[in-house]
């Protein structure tokens, strides 16, 4: 069942467009840090004003683009479409027919959308690798601490960056999933987990409510700059994944608790 749902996924033009936009976004970066010239004085986005001196900047520049909205929003669009859009499509109660029952057939749902996470960040970081790799020299990688380490070694650290990152949407794919389960309508979901998304953003963003910012999906999201200093600081790390494990358990058992238990008309 997982590996049917993860073809259906990727085969949709919706995603594979979704995909390439993703990608468009770190390969139009670079070509104008190309021939426009990058920022000065390190004003602009995190690491672009370091992708002339290294190409593989471009693929962190690309992250560092894409995180605050674009990958978001990708994920609140698969996420969202999960359940409601099979009822959208009057196809979910043909699925449930099957023996596999409603649980399986969520958690199939929801590792398909963890897959599309991590594939989204993938293709953004390839795709900017791949840019900044042909566009710009390529060496020895300099460290948030101001050291530089083999290129090598600073590529491993720029992967489980990116990999972080992956895992910084979980948290928003179950929110998304779960909205997905009360409605029937794809958009209402889609736009939904979107909506929730913005609100965590602006909570955030006031000082007024520092209380819970520690509790707040986003509040973590930049720990992934923590991997590219010359010793690792694992403590924001180590709360980002922790913060977006719990937001999967309590969002996914309110998902597993609705889709049980609603009857499906569609």
């Amino acid at each position: 069942m997982w590996r049917n749902e993860l073809s259906t996924l990727f085969r949709r033009r919706r995603t594979q467009a979704i995909l390439l936009t993703l990608m468009l976004v770190p390969i139009v970066i670079t070509l104008v840090v190309r021939f426009a010239g990058g920022p000065e004085g390190g004003d602009g986005p995190g690491f672009l004003s370091q992708v002339t001196n290294n190409g593989v900047f471009a693929v962190l520049a690309g992250l560092t683009v894409t995180l605050p909205f674009f990958l978001p929003m990708a994920v609140a669009v698969v996420a969202g479409d999960t359940i409601s859009g099979e009822a959208g499509l009057g196809t979910l109660r043909y699925l449930l027919t099957r023996p596999a029952g409603r649980g399986r057939l969520l958690a199939s749902k929801g590792a398909t959308v963890v897959v599309f996470c991590l594939a989204a960040t993938a293709a953004v970081a390839v795709a900017g690798l791949v840019a900044g790799v042909i566009l710009f020299p390529v060496g020895r990688i300099t460290t948030l601490s101001g050291d530089s380490l083999p290129l090598v070694s600073g590529m491993l650290r720029i992967s489980l960056a990116a990999f972080l990152i992956g895992v910084s949407l979980l948290g928003l794919a179950a929110i998304g999933v779960f909205i997905s389960t009360i409605t029937d309508v794809p958009v209402g979901a889609m736009a939904g987990t979107l909506a929730v998304f913005i609100l965590i953003g602006v909570l955030d963003a006031l000082p007024q409510t520092a209380a819970i910012h520690p509790w707040l999906l986003t509040n973590h999201w930049l720990s992934y700059s923590d991997l590219l200093r010359t010793h690792i600081q694992w403590g924001g790390v180590v709360r980002n994944i922790g913060l977006q494990g719990v937001y999967v358990l309590v969002f996914g058992a309110a998902a597993w608790a609705r889709f049980t238990s609603k009857d499906i008309l569609a």
